[in-house]
């Protein structure tokens, strides 16, 4: 009896390693079979796929449908959607309801985030509770979206959180120059027009992983969508659009500084200003700084050369970002009609950023200020002498 029971028990020691995997991995395909099945229980009753989705999609936007990413924003919504869609997040039906139209046979679309997401199915009743008669949910949502190769829109917070806090991504304007120079383009962005595209692929970073996001005019340009494909098929991976655009830009952070310089020539040559150099080659008179800053802003642009955190945490009111590490990717959003100051910290990155600028394009009208420089957080400075 005891050598059978020792060698039932060497049996089933010999077949633990075999089993423990199955018990292993099956636990997580049945705690994802079991999420799965407790949202389907509370799925909206009018499904629709991908396809349905798609005929409903364009640039400019087709009339008589209302896309809504029913997901949060800033972790969900800003950094990837569907191209057209609006957001109200689930949480905030009640704050943000009158975003829907006010005809209630308009056909409506939710999404959220898969087949998991119950936040679209609920939001699509919430809608049907308000009289709306024509309303869908997208159950596989924004991750089969872009899993089909469709490209990720991202808001305008997103851009702004970038060019804030991290380097490393390209912002492209696909708009014309002549509209661009009398528009303005977003800080840090380099234009490269659609209709150029070809001839300037050079601009475009050589690590083939780089987020790239194309903008233009607004829902109603295709252009920042050709040059997107354009991208991708040139075998970058991290292509997006910032479909709603210039004009969503203008709205939510008012009017872009960079190139609006070349439109604000003719208001610039009223307010233009003669440059006091300093002793170094390049470099500008702190005090004329100083002076110019609080009598005359308007008259320079200031790109403030140091890395994004730095820029976030305090810089000269007016000022764009543009770090050294991305100036010569990015030299040609630059205008050449107004006169350009480099500011760092210390006058060390400044001066690089202008013996770069002076190699890179000659017709700059460009300085650094020489100097070490204390920002506050609320865009004033201080030069320390």
């Amino acid at each position: 009896m005891r050598i059978r029971l020792k060698h039932l028990g060497v049996a089933l020691l010999l077949a633990l390693p075999a089993a423990l995997p199955a018990v292993i991995w099956t636990t997580p395909a049945y705690a994802q079979a079991a999420s799965l099945q407790a949202a389907q229980a509370t799925y909206y009753k009018n499904l629709v796929d991908f396809d349905f989705v798609k005929q409903w999609v364009a640039i400019p936007p087709k009339k008589g449908v209302m896309l809504i990413d029913a997901r949060p924003a800033a972790r969900k919504f800003n950094p990837g959607h569907i191209q057209g869609a609006i957001n109200i997040p689930d949480d905030k039906f009640e704050q943000m309801k009158d975003l829907l139209p006010q005809d209630k046979s308009m056909l409506l679309i939710y999404y959220c985030e898969g087949p998991e997401c119950v936040l679209s199915h609920n939001s699509a009743r919430k809608a049907e509770a308000l009289g709306y008669t024509n309303v869908k949910v997208y159950t596989n949502g924004y991750p089969e979206w872009v899993a089909k190769g469709e490209f990720a829109a991202v808001a305008g917070a997103y851009v702004k959180k970038l060019i804030d806090e991290k380097p490393g991504y390209l912002l492209v304007d696909s708009r014309p120059k002549r509209v661009v120079d009398k528009d303005g383009i977003i800080p840090t962005a380099a234009l490269i027009s659609d209709s150029e595209f070809d001839k300037h692929t050079g601009k475009l970073p050589a690590d083939k992983a780089t987020e790239l996001i194309f903008y233009c005019g607004g829902l109603e340009c295709v252009l920042s969508g050709n040059s997107a494909e354009k991208a991708r098929k040139l075998g970058y991976t991290n292509v997006k659009v910032y479909a709603l655009g210039h004009p969503d830009w203008v709205k939510l952070y008012g009017a872009p500084t960079v190139a609006a310089a070349p439109a604000a020539a003719a208001g610039a040559a009223k307010a233009s200003v003669k440059v006091e150099t300093g002793k170094e080659k390049g470099s500008v008179s702190t005090a004329w700084f100083e002076r110019v800053m609080k009598e005359n802003p308007g008259a320079l642009l200031v790109v403030d050369i140091r890395d994004p955190k730095e820029y976030a945490a305090g810089t000269i009111k007016g000022a764009v970002n543009i770090p050294m590490a991305e100036l010569a990717q990015k030299i040609g959003s630059l205008p050449k009609d107004l006169p350009i100051v480099f500011i760092c910290s210390t006058g060390a990155r400044s001066g690089e950023a202008y013996d770069t600028a002076k190699l890179l394009r000659a017709d700059l009208n460009v300085y650094f200020l020489d100097a070490k420089v204390r920002y506050a957080g609320d865009g004033t400075f201080s030069i320390i002498l």
